[in-house]
């Protein structure tokens, strides 16, 4: 199969395919020496297959390229693949919990928000700007949201 062939069958693009290949998560077939085309197994299909599979699980390059080396060692055990799974799982778990806070936070300040009136007072931006701006403007002076004036 030549290279584009095993990008349509994989449903990436071509430079996704050498993407893959420039990171060593598949291996890049020989050249001819006739200088022809690149043939790849249809293998590398799979392969592909597999390494899109593992990112839609939350997988990321580096652990599939362990993935990869467990799945092609003889004595490797499914524990190794599970340990790994149940890690992974802990982490979504962990960024489920932030992006909880993160919406929570959001919903505060939206709520906190008249949604109307000059930038300069919007309680959003305020409320990202570094606690020391909000005290003092660039030229140490008050600034008016922390010195009252309106």
């Amino acid at each position: 199969m030549r290279i584009s062939e095993v990008a349509k069958a994989a449903r990436v693009g071509v430079e996704t395919v050498r993407f893959y290949e420039r990171r060593g998560l598949i291996e890049q077939p020989l050249k001819p020496v006739n200088g022809g085309l690149r043939c790849y197994p249809e293998s590398a299909v799979m392969q592909i297959s597999f390494i899109r599979q593992a990112q839609e699980l939350g997988f990321s390059l580096g652990e599939i390229e362990e993935l990869l080396s467990l799945k092609s060692e003889p004595d490797a055990d499914c524990s190794d693949i599970r340990r790994r799974a149940l890690n992974k799982r802990d982490d979504v778990d962990l960024k489920i919990k932030r992006l909880r806070q993160i919406r929570a936070s959001l919903t505060a300040l939206i709520d906190a928000c008249p949604g109307e009136g000059a930038l300069e007072f919007c309680s959003i931006i305020e409320a990202m700007e570094p606690r020391e701006r909000n005290a003092s403007g660039p030229d140490g002076t008050q600034s008016k949201r922390s010195n009252g004036e309106s």
